[in-house]
């Protein structure tokens, strides 16, 4: 008998819910399987193992949001607003698609090493835009690995401090600052050695 796309998104969705509700070390397949309203065995029919599904679930989310991204930095002419289009991008997915940015934000560290070395990736977009501006002459001549990181922790750092309440309200308002913050610092002369 054929697989529902219906069934595997509902049970897509509610694992992506509980994930972030619970956190997948507590939440089980038989939480998943009430929570879409079929039984444990139907499940599995769909995801052989909780561990499967977290990892089938950040893998193709993250390259999605990849996708997305290098969308919007191509459409821009210089590396000042490739990075200013992806830091808004960053903050839309955080405003409108919480529970999916959370999930993707939490499960990284036991996630991101699963990933195909020739995986699209949101650091990896950041980091070509990042490389090629150096290349260009647009950013100062440094290591792109650390200027990229630069980028990515002012993004994951001020939408980690929204998901505990430090930071108040929708991201995309603070978009603009948030990428004049990463141009100061990718811009910023290297300290000398």
């Amino acid at each position: 008998m054929p697989r529902s796309p219906d069934t595997r998104q509902r049970i897509e969705t509610e694992a992506l819910r509980l994930f972030v509700e619970r956190g997948v070390t507590e939440t089980s397949m038989r939480d998943i399987a009430q929570a879409v309203g079929v039984t444990e065995g139907a499940l599995y029919r769909h995801h052989a193992a909780k561990e499967a599904l977290v990892a089938k679930l950040f893998a193709e989310s993250y390259a999605r949001f990849a996708a997305e991204l290098d969308k919007m930095q191509a459409q821009q002419p210089t590396a000042r607003q490739k990075l200013r289009a992806m830091v808004a991008g960053f903050c839309r997915f955080f405003d409108t698609d919480q529970v999916l940015f959370r999930f993707l934000l939490f499960v990284q560290h036991g996630q991101l090493d699963k990933i195909a070395d020739d995986a699209p990736t949101p650091v990896k977009v950041v980091r070509a835009v990042v490389a090629q501006a150096i290349e260009r002459g647009e950013l100062p001549c440094r290591d792109p690995d650390l200027a990229t990181a630069w980028v990515m922790g002012l993004v994951l750092q001020t939408a980690t401090f929204a998901v505990y309440g430090r930071v108040a309200g929708p991201l995309a308002p603070l978009a603009h600052e948030l990428a004049e913050a990463i141009w100061r610092a990718v811009t910023m002369p290297p300290a000398p050695r």
